[in-house]
């Protein structure tokens, strides 16, 4: 490939890919949504088992059927706060402190959830709905606070008005069915649209025009205006034996990720061109892996040797009812017992339901499956969920480490040095012992030196999960030279989207000419996460002039770059990337905007007010340096950061 070199890239033609008009993603436009209600007649069976389901439930209007909360003049008091929840007919209210800190009394706008909690939205100002932190525990039948610990005044951007339990952004596109934001930047407002709410069955088959127009006489219409749909006229194909399809769709809402698109992604739409799947990072995993933070489902299962080996949700759960298939241990034992199943071939023929195998009396906690190989971990203040990754536990690690183990959760009092001699005595030849990714994680999580080499490893296995081995990629990235440059440039074709992406950002560090050669062709890869990442290097790539096909290639990533960011800009996350891009492109005023939209929308972003006091006084200004760390130390008093930055002003 033939380049000219000459400095970073042209500030005009960043400004032009920037601001000049996007490349059109797809112009045909999907069948339209219907709505579950026309899926009855044909699908009475599978309408029966949806209904009541944590699907079909997961948001409904408030009424006398759908509220379960004591709104009967019951209060709830906390931290010097006293919320209020009433009832004037069929209409709820919740009186609680508003963004302004004063006592104010709202609608319920929406309801979420059925169990073991269910909580409640607000509409704050016209189209902003936020979620109200005390909601009901169904099982106890009383109200409490999710973040018990925390205080959160009105000032705080993680109080129930501020930007982080925004509804909107937040959390409605996995309570709905073809949710679209619509947020609007100029007035910062919303006006978010969906087909139903809830998550029906348009939600997991796709929009289904087409299909009604198919199930006429079960034949594809010869007038059939859309392209790209299944025989019987859906977006997605759930064919036998096709277990990624069915778990990405499922991931698309049950995993830690961040958003490339405005709302829900139609049906279909792979994973990793709809999100940014996170990595096994502090403080959302623990070093080996386990669950920490609320992560949900699809990062644990990615490293699970199950996934590996071709399981799919379905295998355990109900996809219509959002139930298991089995109860208990049954479960389990449905795979893992002396009969074959034949879709599985390559398991141990074994008996694992019996004390020989898990040591415990039948019928207790311990004696469960889940007890030992998917730990649980409580969130929403009551909610139990287990960890996918079915492991096997491993004592010896937390000694290393830190990270919990499945015997000390109920063994405690004993220990993990116990928990170690007993699992040895037990099985001795086990294979679960040794060297692990934890200990390399952990080490460089502390800060530990000279681990650029055992991350380096860990990234090009042939055999750890791509998740554990685009962690390694992302733990490298402050780490990166020419040499883990070099050492790391075949993860650059990696099978895995994810180590793609995470692998992109590692050739910073590497010569121009050699940086140029290795991502300029990801700007095509058929993800666009991964085009994204190498769109994200390319702005301040050292080009002055390159081919005609690169250009094109160039300009339709940043487009999608570009598009990404423009639906998310109620992100105060996403202001700080524009930020960073202005700041890039040198256009020091579009910076300034960024980073001050990123502390209006979330006060306590330190890094952003950091980089308002700092433009300011490299410009000069002094006085509107001084002003503005003033207002930052307002909403952050004693903050060392900005009490350092203060010292550091002339």
């Amino acid at each position: 490939m033939a380049f000219s070199f000459r400095g970073h890239f042209a500030v005009a033609t960043l400004a032009a890919v920037w601001a000049g008009s996007l490349f059109a993603q797809d112009s045909a436009l999907p069948p339209a949504y219907v709505g579950t209600d026309t899926c009855i007649d044909c699908h009475q069976g599978e309408y029966d088992d949806w209904t009541g389901s944590h699907h079909d439930l997961a948001w409904t209007e408030p009424s006398p059927e759908t509220i379960l909360g004591d709104f009967d003049d019951a209060t709830f008091d906390h931290r010097g706060v006293t919320s209020r929840f009433t009832r004037e007919g069929d209409q709820y209210f919740i009186e609680s402190d508003g963004p302004d800190g004063a006592m104010t009394r709202w609608p319920v706008a929406g309801v979420i959830g059925i169990e073991p909690l269910q909580q409640y939205f607000v509409e704050t100002e016209p189209g902003r709905q936020q979620s109200f932190d005390i909601p009901w525990d169904t099982v106890k039948n009383e109200w409490f606070h999710m973040y018990p610990d925390q205080h959160l005044p009105a000032s705080d951007a993680f109080h129930w008005t501020g930007p982080y339990k925004t509804w909107n952004n937040r959390c409605a596109e996995c309570h709905a069915t073809d949710y679209q934001r619509n947020y609007d930047p100029t007035t910062r407002s919303y006006s978010s649209t969906m087909s139903e709410i809830g998550v029906g069955c348009e939600a997991c088959h796709g929009p289904g025009e087409a299909h009604l127009a198919w199930a006429e006489d079960e034949t594809r219409p010869e007038t059939w205006p859309w392209t790209d749909l299944t025989d019987t006229g859906f977006t997605i194909d759930y064919r036998p034996g096709d277990t990624e399809t069915e778990i990405q769709q499922c991931a698309a809402c049950h995993s830690r990720r961040g958003p490339l698109l405005e709302g829900s992604p139609l049906p279909g739409t792979p994973f990793h061109d709809a999100y940014r799947l996170s990595t096994l990072r502090d403080p959302l995993y623990h070093p080996d892996g386990q669950i920490l933070d609320e992560v949900y489902v699809y990062g644990s299962f990615l490293q699970s040797k199950m996934y590996d080996k071709g399981v799919t949700c379905s295998n355990c759960h109900d996809v219509h009812t959002a139930g298991h298939i089995a109860e208990g241990n049954g479960i389990c034992t449905t795979c893992h017992s002396p009969a074959e199943n034949p879709e599985f071939p390559t398991l141990r023929l074994a008996e694992y339901d019996t004390p020989d195998h898990h040591f415990h009396e039948d019928g207790t906690d311990g004696a469960q499956c889940v007890s030992c190989h998917m730990i649980e971990r409580v969130y929403m203040g009551v909610d139990g969920r287990h960890d996918h990754s079915f492991r096997v536990p491993r004592p010896d690690l937390t000694i290393a480490t830190g990270a919990p183990n499945a015997c000390t959760d109920c063994h405690a009092s004993e220990g993990p040095y116990w928990a170690d001699d007993a699992l040895k005595e037990r099985f001795p030849d086990s294979a679960y012992r040794g060297d692990h990714f934890a200990l390399a994680f952990h080490a460089a999580r502390t800060g530990a030196d000279n681990q650029a080499a055992n991350l380096v490893e860990i990234s090009l296995s042939d055999t750890l999960p791509g998740i554990v081995r685009a962690t390694a990629l992302e733990m490298l990235t402050p780490m990166a030279d020419p040499d883990i440059a070099a050492a790391t440039a075949p993860m650059l074709t990696d099978p895995d989207p994810q180590v793609r992406a995470l692998a992109v950002g590692l050739q910073r560090a590497a010569p121009p000419t050699e940086f140029i050669e290795r991502v300029l062709p990801l700007l095509e890869d058929v993800s666009r996460s991964v085009r994204i990442a190498a769109a994200r290097e390319m702005l301040g790539a050292p080009i002055a002039r390159m081919p005609e096909r690169y250009n094109v290639m160039l300009q339709r990533a940043m487009g999608e770059w570009q598009q990404t960011l423009a639906s998310q800009t109620d992100f105060p996350e996403t202001q700080l990337v524009m930020g960073g891009i202005a700041l890039t492109t040198r256009n020091l005023d579009g910076a300034m905007s960024a980073f001050r939209e990123a502390v209006r929308i979330d006060p306590q972003l330190i890094n952003a007010w950091s980089m308002i006091v700092r433009l300011e006084a490299a410009t000069g200004d002094e006085t509107a340096a001084r002003a503005s760390l003033a207002e930052a130390l307002a909403a952050n008093p004693d903050n060392p950061d900005l009490t350092a930055l203060e010292q550091q002003l002339p």
